[in-house]
C-alpha cells in the first residue's frame, strides 16, 4: 500500500518519465512519399505487424533529426529502434527479419543457402537491373535503344528465375519480392511516359504476372504512392535529363 501512496507531484514525474521511455521504444521511420526504398521498409514492418510513427521528410530542407540520426548519407529511410538508429534500406530489412524473427512471416529464408541466394538477387536488382532501367528511361534515341535491350536481357535473366513462381520467395513474399517491388509499380509509369513496353506478356509472364501479384497482395495494395502524383515527378525528372542532354 506504500508503493501506492505517492505524491501527486511524484506521480506526475513518474508519468512523464514512462511516457519518455514509451517514446523512445516506439518504432519511427523516416520516409519520404515517393521513395522506393521508404516504401520497402514499411512492407516489411507490415509483414511483421510492428506499428510505427511515420514522419515525412522534406528532402530540400532534411530535419536536423535526419541529420542526426543519418550523418553519413543524409538519406531516407531511417529506422529508429529503441531511440537507435538503422539506415540503409537492405540493412534495415534484414534488421526488421531479425528483431522481430517471432513476429510474422521470416523476410528471409531460414537456409543458408537460399538466405545467400536472396541476398545475391537483392543485389542483382541493384547493381545490373536498375541501371538500364533507369537509363532507358532518362535518354532517348540510340542510347535509349541500347538500354531498353540491355534492361530487356536482365530482366529475362529475372523471368527465369522467377520461374512461374507466385513470388520469388514462393508463396509468400520475402526479401527479394520487397527489395525488386517498386519496379512492379515504376516501371508502368515508365512505359506510359516514354509509350514503349518493357515487360512484354509474350516474354516475360511470370514477371508481368508477379507485378500482378505483389501489387494486389493484401501487405502491399493499401500502402503505395499516390500514382498520379508520382506520375508527375516522374515525368518532371525525365524531361529534366533530356533537357541535360541536348
Amino acid at each position: 500500500m506504500m508503493k501506492r501512496n505517492l505524491t501527486t507531484h511524484h506521480s506526475a514525474t513518474l508519468s512523464a518519465m514512462e511516457r519518455q521511455e514509451e517514446d523512445e521504444d516506439r518504432v519511427k521511420l523516416f520516409g519520404f512519399w515517393s521513395s522506393p526504398y521508404v516504401y520497402k521498409v514499411e512492407w516489411a514492418l507490415r509483414i511483421k505487424g510492428i506499428q510505427y510513427d511515420y514522419i515525412e521528410e522534406n528532402l530540400e530542407n532534411k530535419s536536423d533529426q535526419l541529420l542526426e540520426y543519418n550523418p553519413v548519407h543524409k538519406k531516407v529511410p531511417v529506422l529508429i529502434y529503441q531511440g537507435k538508429p538503422i539506415a540503409e534500406s537492405e540493412v534495415i530489412l534484414e534488421f526488421i527479419d531479425e528483431a522481430w524473427k517471432h513476429h510474422g512471416d521470416r523476410i528471409l529464408p531460414e537456409d543458408p543457402y537460399d538466405r545467400a541466394m536472396a541476398r545475391f538477387w537483392v543485389r542483382f536488382g541493384k547493381d545490373t537491373l536498375s541501371p538500364p532501367i533507369w537509363k532507358w528511361f532518362t535518354t532517348q534515341g540510340q542510347e535509349q535503344e541500347a538500354a531498353y535491350a540491355a534492361a530487356v536481357e536482365q530482366l529475362q535473366i529475372l523471368e527465369k528465375e522467377l520461374d512461374g513462381k507466385r513470388f520469388f520467395a514462393g508463396e509468400k513474399m520475402g526479401l527479394v519480392d520487397l527489395s525488386l517491388g517498386p519496379f512492379s509499380y515504376i516501371i508502368p509509369i515508365y512505359e506510359e511516359i516514354t509509350g514503349v513496353k518493357l515487360i512484354k506478356e509474350e516474354k516475360l509472364p511470370s514477371l508481368l504476372a508477379w507485378m500482378d501479384n505483389f501489387l494486389n497482395s493484401s501487405i502491399v495494395r493499401e500502402h503505395l504512392p499516390p500514382m498520379d502524383k508520382l506520375k508527375l515527378r516522374c515525368q518532371a525528372i525525365r524531361e529534366a535529363f533530356l533537357k541535360n542532354t541536348n
